[in-house]
């Protein structure tokens, strides 16, 4: 049975570790604010450019760009990959990954080459580990992601998709739901599908355009990549945040329960030392007056 010592310690040590993960909690619930902040600012912007676009798509054939020509044949295709840099968030890492392994495993029962393109240490270690093909690998760059950045990581697709290197591109992220969820998702990059081109809306609205459509959506079809690429990149530090402070939180009460817990086997441990004593002095007190 562990001495009044030991579980005194075992109470200061969890103490300790309480206060950690408070003070972690508390730094992801600010880093959260700001992120929140320019996901929800950049929203607006985002599906104004999807509307816009897929007014557009709707009104042309898709030989007018090379960019939403599908492939005859599906022989290799490029996984943008989303994880976190660090870990302490829950599962939020392992369900990307499982996301993206099953996505990956179903492509290969089709016969299809997949190369991993990742952003994050967790995803980089573990299909490094797995012995998946990656093709590039971006770590700690979420705080320094910018419009450039994304533009870069596009062009460098594109230049792909349009000399055969892949045949579709897609990328997995975190989309952000609530606070108390977090949803991975799979999305298609390339060939490009504007949102309303599959689904053959009839109601939409009507737009004057100057230049013309073709000429407009040749120049805004590499940018709708970049604004998806952008997106993802918020929308997953803001998940990656939000699952932190969760895990965090939960880990408070339950350094809170376990102290509670070790405070009442330290009370029992007490009382049974005390009783002990007692004892001992009534059993000598006897033994002394019948001496």
């Amino acid at each position: 049975m562990a001495t009044l010592r030991d579980i005194k310690n075992k109470i200061a040590g969890v103490r300790k570790t309480r206060q950690i993960t408070r003070a972690m909690n508390m730094v992801a619930a600010a880093r959260l604010r700001s992120t929140q902040g320019k996901m929800d600012n950049f929203e607006p912007y985002a599906r104004k450019f999807a509307e816009v676009l897929g007014s557009l798509a709707g009104r042309i054939d898709r030989d007018v760009h090379p960019l939403l020509m599908r492939k005859e044949q599906i022989s290799r295709v490029e996984l943008l990959h989303f994880t976190a840099d660090r870990g302490l968030c829950g599962s939020f890492n392992m369900n990307l990954i499982l996301k993206g392994e099953r996505w990956i495993r179903e492509q290969k029962e089709g016969g299809v080459d997949c190369g991993l393109t990742v952003v994050g240490k967790k995803g980089r270690d573990y299909f490094r580990r797995t012995g998946r093909n990656i093709t590039n690998a971006y770590t700690n760059i979420y705080p320094s992601v910018d419009i450039s950045f994304v533009n870069k990581m596009t062009s460098g697709f594109i230049t792909r998709f349009l000399s055969d290197e892949v045949d579709e591109v897609y990328m997995t992220y975190s989309r952000f739901v609530s606070m108390a969820k977090q949803e991975p998702i799979v999305v298609k990059l390339l060939p490009i599908e504007p949102p309303g081109m599959e689904e053959g809306l009839e109601t939409r609205a009507e737009y004057l355009y100057e230049p013309s459509a073709d000429a407009l959506l040749i120049e805004l079809l590499p940018k709708h990549i970049s604004v998806q690429i952008l997106n993802a990149f918020l929308q997953q530090e803001t998940s990656e945040h939000a699952a932190r402070m969760a895990a965090m939180d939960n880990a408070t009460k339950n350094c809170s329960d376990l102290i509670e817990n070790l405070t009442l086997v330290f009370n029992k441990a007490r009382q049974a030392a005390i009783t002990a004593e007692l004892m001992d002095i009534v059993g000598g007190a006897e033994a002394l007056r019948n001496a």
